[in-house]
């Protein structure tokens, strides 16, 4: 028993610590739709006690419609200039755990602010696996249709990412636990197990 209180106290204060770490920067995840940025977004900030912030619904929010309704109105460029503002904005308010849209790091001043104010984690997905995820909600993601199109332009952009983390399927849990094994690293955060070694 007294093991079990000691592990809870040692994992809060690994996450504690990344926090720390962070600062004022957003833990910034990438990846194609349907990688599962929204998802294991939420738990990531639920156990790192941070905000969770999906760009997409803040760049409807502010435009006052949905993005097929922009895209449909305006033309993905529009779309692409509007994106690229919302999530200026959105890196000032770290630290929180924000989901990007697939496009967003394609944008080279996009990338550069995410570098400066966030570390960057790529949600690698097969294609297999993002064609079962998006099938299900198609009707509100305009690029599904050129996914396998969009793949090989977008990888090697997602690849300069701070992590790489393969999304598959398995509980979003899992994912987060593989995330929370390689962040505090990165930021230079020592374990409890690294500590005793």
């Amino acid at each position: 028993m007294v093991n079990t209180a000691s592990h809870k106290v040692a994992a809060d204060s690994v996450e504690q610590a990344v926090v720390r770490a962070l600062g004022s920067r957003s833990v910034v995840l990438v990846g194609m739709m349907g990688a599962g940025k929204s998802s294991i977004g939420r738990r990531l900030a639920s156990r790192l006690g941070v905000g969770f912030v999906d760009a997409d619904i803040e760049i409807e929010s502010a435009a006052g419609m949905t993005i097929p309704e922009i895209f449909d109105k305006h033309g993905e460029p529009y779309f692409r200039a509007g994106e690229a503002r919302v999530i200026a904005r959105l890196l000032d308010q770290g630290p929180q755990v924000l989901a990007t849209g697939g496009g967003a790091v394609m944008d080279p001043h996009t990338r550069e602010l995410i570098r400066a104010k966030g570390v960057s984690i790529w949600l690698k997905a097969d294609i297999d696996v993002l064609l079962k995820r998006t099938k299900r909600r198609s009707s509100d993601r305009p690029l599904v249709d050129r996914m396998k199109d969009l793949m090989p332009q977008r990888e090697p952009i997602y690849a300069l990412s701070d992590i790489v983390v393969q999304s598959r399927d398995e509980p979003h849990d899992t994912i987060v636990d593989e995330i929370m094994a390689v962040l505090p690293g990165h930021l230079g955060v020592t374990t409890p197990q690294e500590n005793e070694a």
